[in-house]
Formats: structure tokens, sequence, C-alpha cells
């Protein structure tokens, strides 16, 4: 497996962090301080620049710091020796990236060459929440190990819109209906295939990763549900049947866009019986289980950002969760409000060392400064 790190990394007028400059370790990073100061602003920073996305919000504007029209994030990235300068300038909505001083083919090609995973209180939807955040999770995997997914993605997304503006003006009998409802299927099949098949590759690792984090003796399961008919003829039919029913609704009632993958404990579904704890758990072992795969497929380990994980985790937990990442032997950025936490854990391993020897790096963040200590 290659290494991968961000080596430097320099923030202009993003969220509260008006003038930040920052060399991370390659390994252990932990950014701690109290709430409310910038932490989480610091991974999601790095994560647009790793991605050209937000994990917080989908309305670019938000991340320009208040009273201010541009932001700007400057990362060197260093790949098994070789390093590349990425960069993105915001400015009114809009989004300019970069590698290399050189503009990516598209936005999916630059996600792909810096892969991330990160953990933050809003991933708790992927065993608690809708199926959105789980078909998510689905597609940021598939992007790796079948990347035409995306392109399948979209032309279903434009089938989806252009049926059921044709439903909304002209009604059921619409004759170009045939031909949208044919691109749903085509490429709706394709995009649930290419879920089944992950969530399949999927569920022994995230079995393995919450035997060592979650609670003893309960395994976590996971199937994968469709939202159509995997048979194409009977897709097709079940659109035509529903064409009264998604007119009234204004929305298409089947298809891959009402996926889910389903989450269990103990053979029960994690939705109102799980603890905040074991739904922390749950989720720190999908992310783990994508760090794998991901790996797998992209021949590099992802960055790993994990914003305040301990806060609901006990510390047998936090031991085994620490220990998973040493593992790991790639680069983490970790929040918390209690550094001494991890001054006093310690992490079992072959070496029975403490998390301190592992090459950690500390960074204390006030009022949007981050100190490096």
């Amino acid at each position: 497996m290659r290494s991968l790190a961000v080596q430097s990394l320099s923030i202009r007028g993003f969220r509260n962090l008006e003038r930040v400059d920052v060399e991370p370790g390659p390994h252990f990073n932990v950014v701690y301080g109290d709430n409310g100061q910038g932490k989480t602003n610091l991974l999601e920073a790095v994560y647009v620049l790793a991605t050209s996305r937000s994990f917080r919000t989908a309305r670019l504007p938000e991340l320009v710091i208040a009273g201010g029209e541009t932001a700007s994030l400057r990362a060197v990235v260093v790949e098994e020796h070789e390093a590349r300068e990425q960069t993105i300038g915001l400015r009114r909505g809009l989004r300019a990236v970069r590698i290399d001083g050189k503009r990516p083919p598209t936005l999916a090609e630059y996600a792909l060459r810096t892969p991330v995973v990160v953990f933050h209180a809003g991933a708790l939807a992927l065993s608690s929440g809708a199926g959105a955040e789980r078909r998510k999770l689905l597609d940021r995997i598939s992007l790796y190990t079948s990347p035409v997914t995306l392109a399948e993605a979209e032309s279903y997304a434009k089938a989806v819109r252009a049926r059921q503006r044709v439903l909304d003006t002209r009604g059921e009998n619409a004759a170009d209906l045939d031909g949208w409802e044919e691109l749903m299927v085509r490429h709706g099949t394709a995009m649930s295939l290419a879920r089944r098949r992950t969530a399949l590759r999927l569920a022994p690792f995230v079995h393995a990763a919450f035997s060592r984090i979650g609670p003893p003796g309960v395994a976590l399961t996971l199937l994968f549900k469709g939202g159509a008919p995997e048979d194409p003829s009977a897709f097709r039919e079940e659109l035509r049947r529903r064409r009264a029913q998604d007119r009234a609704r204004r929305a298409a009632t089947v298809g891959p866009h009402r996926d889910d993958l389903l989450v269990s404990l103990g053979g029960m579904p994690m939705r109102g019986i799980a603890s905040q704890g074991q739904h922390r758990a749950a989720v720190l072992a999908l992310e783990l289980a994508e760090i794998e795969i991901v790996t797998e497929a992209r021949g590099v380990g992802p960055v790993l950002l994990l914003d305040d994980v301990s806060s609901e985790l006990d510390r047998e937990r936090t031991a085994a969760l620490l220990q998973a990442l040493r593992e790991q032997r790639g680069q983490v950025f970790l929040t918390t409000t209690r550094p001494e936490l991890l001054d006093t854990e310690v992490v079992h391993g072959a070496a029975g060392k403490r998390l301190g020897a592992t090459g950690q790096v500390r960074f204390e963040v006030r009022s949007g400064q981050i100190l490096r200590m």
C-alpha cells in the first residue's frame, strides 16, 4: 500500500479560519480545544480540498468567512514520495479546483486523487436516519470500485427530472414518457447493481470492524434493499403502472433513489433499539470498512477525519478504535475536547505501546487560530 498524507495546509477566509498555515504530521494529528473554536472547520477544510465538497453543507457561500467574498485552500499532498499541489478557490458560490495548477477533467477525477473518509456528528444518520446517507456511502465507495457509476447516476437523475416534468405538464399518456422511462431503467439498473455489489463487499469488513469496537457478543449486519425491481422489464412495467401516482405526488415512487442499506444489530434494525454509543460504534465500523475497500481499490490508504468520536464511546471502545487506526498506518486528523483521554489510553497492540509513540502531533485551536503544540 502506498502512503498518502497532507504535508502542508494553507487556509484563507474559510469559516472562522481567517489565516491558517499548518504542517500536519504523517500519522496521528490531534486537534483539541473548546467547542466553537474551529476544530471541525479545520477538518472540513481538508475534506473540501480533497473532494471539492463539504460534509456539512451543500451551500458553498457558507464556507466563506463572515463578511468575506472569497476563500482559498491550498495543500501539498505527498503520495509515495511524490508531491502535488491541490488548490480550491471559492467565490460567490463558485469553485475553481486545480492540481499542480491544472484544471482536472471532472470533479469526480479530482476527488479520486486524494481519498478521504470523514466521521462527524451528522454521520450518525448512517445507522439511525433515512436512506439518503447510506446511499451516499454506497456511491462514494462505488466511485472507486466502478467509476462509471457516477455517470450512470447523473444520467438517471436527468431522466427522472425529465419524466416528472412531462407528467406534471402533459400527463401520464404523453408519448415521450416511454423514452424517459427507458433511460431510467437503463441507468437506474446499473446504479443499483453497483450499490448491491458494494454492499456485499462492505458487509464482511463492517462485521469484522464492529466486532472490535462494538459491544461484545453482538453482530452488526448489512442487507441491501433495492428501490426498484432487479429485472429491467419489471422495473419498466412498474414505472408505467405508477405514472398517475407519481404525477399526483410530483415525485417518482420507484427507482434507485429509494435504495437502502439495512443496518441490523443482533438481527434487529438499529433504529429504535440501539444506544447512541452503539450507533457511533456502528458508523465507525462502516467507515473503517470504507477505508479497507477504498485502500484495496485505490492502492493507497485514505486520509481519515474523525470529529469528536470519543464523546460517546467508553474507554474500552476508544482504545479498540485507536488500535484499529494505528493498524491503518495512514494519516488521521482527530478532534477532541478531551486531549487527556489520549494521554491515558493504552492501545494494546503487538508492541503494547501508547498512542503517543505512534508519531502523534497536537494542535490547539483558539478562536480560529491553530497552534502546533
